[in-house]
Formats: structure tokens, C-alpha cells, sequence
């Protein structure tokens, strides 16, 4: 999972050149209007000054054009990951302009909106400078790309026995730890000791999250995302512990 865009609560989805036709209305002495496709434009330039270029980009706009919903999927990859920003604005005084980052990234038009960080959240005031804040906001990305790059490298080299990893599933499932769907245990303990694919036959810590993920896909996506949002930190301790 990297990013996923659901429009599903009266938005449609559409492309970045169809943001340009998206009318924006006028701003008032307190409230300043910045249109979409600007908005995106903007963030485009910022991530090329440092050479850095989606690679997959999905929109979503209300009906009446005032909100804007969208993910980027960015070219940066780390140890077979992929980081994604989420993005979306505002006409209508609803929502501040925002970003969020990583490699776990929901923008969903019911407002749900996740990442394992967020460095942009800015109100539409009068005063507000788009570029500068874009600037500061991919800045602090990059500064973060680093510590998830070696969160993952430590669950690629985070051996597990047997008996840890059948009693991390145990923790996740039957104590409650995650509260994750009892249902999924099964497929998560098949997947970790037959894996699929032969990256996840190491007996590590990043094999046994990818045996979690692969079974959370079972789930809706707005379920799913959660589920996986509290994976992180919960591998995470017993990696810290293994």
C-alpha cells in the first residue's frame, strides 16, 4: 500500500489537466481562494526543484468544485517501497490546505486523511504565501524519508524465530493488541511461514508485516488502511524488543 484515493462520498474522480477547468470562486479580504489546479501545479515545481516526480497522481473534486481530494505516488523507492503524498484543498472554508506523506497514505473525501507524517496543514488566510509553505512542507518530507528508510532496513534484519513470530500473530489477534479482524490469523500465519514470493522467505520482521498486509487486503479499503495504520507502530515495538 502506498496511496489510495476513495471518492465514494459525492466527488469524482478526474485528471490533473481537468483541475484547470474546475472554476474557482473569488476570495475574500480574509479568505484567500487558490485554485486547484494551482495548488497541484505549485507542488509539481516544488518536487522537481529537488528532483523528485510522481510517478502515479490521482484526483477527486466535489460537485460544485470546492473541494479537491488527491495522492501522489512519488519516484523516491526505498527497499522496495514506495513513498506517496496525499494532498487536498479548499474553496468553501471546509478544510485547510494540506499535505501528508509516506508509505501508508489515505485521502478520502469523508475526510479521512493519513500518512505517517503531515507537514503542510495551513488555513486560506489572506496572507498566505502557497509556494513558501509547499517549500517548507517538502523539506520537512525529505527530512523524514530517512527515518522510515531505516525503520524498514531494521525489519529487514530483525531475525524471528518461529515461536517470536507465532506469538507476535498471537498478540495482534488473540490478545487484542491491534484489535485487528480474528479471522485474519489464519491467512496471516499461512502467509508468513509459506510465503508467496521468495523476498518474504527470510524469517524477519519486514517478511511477517508483509504476511500482515497481504491478509488485511481481505478488508474494505477505509478498514484496511486503518488496520495497517496500527500495524506500524506495533511491529515496530517487537522489532525494537526482537
Amino acid at each position: 500500500m502506498e496511496g489510495t484515493l476513495l471518492a465514494h462520498c459525492g466527488t469524482a474522480k478526474i485528471g490533473r489537466e481537468e483541475l484547470a477547468l474546475v472554476p474557482a470562486p473569488s476570495g475574500t479580504a480574509t479568505h484567500k481562494v487558490i485554485p486547484h489546479h494551482e495548488v497541484i501545479s505549485a507542488l509539481v515545481d516544488t518536487l522537481s526543484l529537488r528532483h523528485i516526480a510522481p510517478v502515479r497522481e490521482e484526483y477527486a473534486v466535489s460537485k460544485d468544485g470546492m473541494k479537491m481530494f488527491g495522492i501522489m505516488e512519488l519516484e523516491t523507492t526505498f527497499q522496495g517501497c514506495r513513498f506517496a503524498l496525499g494532498i487536498r484543498n479548499a474553496h468553501d472554508k471546509s478544510m485547510r490546505l494540506a499535505m501528508t506523506v509516506g508509505y501508508r497514505v489515505l485521502v478520502c473525501d469523508n475526510m479521512a486523511f493519513s500518512g505517517d507524517f503531515t507537514p503542510v496543514l495551513a488555513k486560506h488566510s489572506k496572507n498566505f504565501n502557497l509556494i513558501h509553505s509547499l517549500d517548507i512542507g517538502v523539506s520537512e518530507m525529505q527530512r523524514n524519508f530517512d527515518p522510515m528508510t531505516k525503520q524498514v532496513a531494521r525489519w529487514r534484519e530483525s531475525q524471528l524465530t518461529d515461536v517470536s513470530a507465532k506469538l507476535i500473530i498471537y498478540q495482534a489477534f488473540i490478545e487484542g493488541d491491534i484489535d485487528l479482524p480474528k479471522h485474519l490469523a489464519g491467512p496471516v500465519h499461512n502467509l508468513y511461514f509459506n510465503p508467496e514470493h521468495e523476498e518474504f522467505a527470510p524469517r524477519t520482521m519486514w517478511s511477517l508485516s508483509n504476511a500482515f498486509t497481504s491478509a488485511l487486503k481481505q478488508l474494505d479499503p477505509v478498514p484496511q488502511f486503518r488496520a495497517t495504520a496500527k500495524l506500524g507502530p506495533f511491529l515496530e515495538t517487537r522489532a525494537l524488543l526482537a
